[in-house]
């Protein structure tokens, strides 16, 4: 089993910026793919990024140019660094690790999610 949690979520005014964190513990293989997705109230949950061990990174449209996902895989840690925030980032944003267990079947894992939410 993996758990994640995130961290950095809150209240941020229209423009600011915030970085949220996702630590991974349990059993993680040395190659799988760590990522951020969310969920506005009445919308269904969208991807935002993603990124491998090897640092390959998969971002939405919506948010490339204004988001950047990293990792740390010695600290089995993803962030997100989200800049110029608007109004329709607000949602709660989950963490999400995927990887291949022993017998190479896909295994999924979420975190419990953090509220960002922007507004005035």
């Amino acid at each position: 089993q993996v758990q994640l949690v995130e961290s950095g979520g809150g209240l941020v005014q229209p423009g600011g910026s915030l970085r949220l964190s996702c630590a991974a513990s349990g059993s993680i293989f040395s190659i799988n793919t760590m990522g951020w997705y969310r969920q506005a109230p009445g919308k269904q949950r969208e991807l935002v990024a993603t990124i491998t061990t090897a640092g390959s990174t998969n971002y939405a449209d919506s948010v490339k140019g204004q988001f950047t996902i990293s990792r740390d895989n010695a600290k089995n840690t993803v962030y997100l660094q989200m800049n110029s925030l608007k109004p329709e980032d607000t949602a709660v944003y989950y963490c999400n690790l995927v990887q291949r267990n022993r017998l190479a079947r896909r295994d999924e894992y979420w975190g419990q999610g953090t509220q960002v939410t922007v507004s005035s």
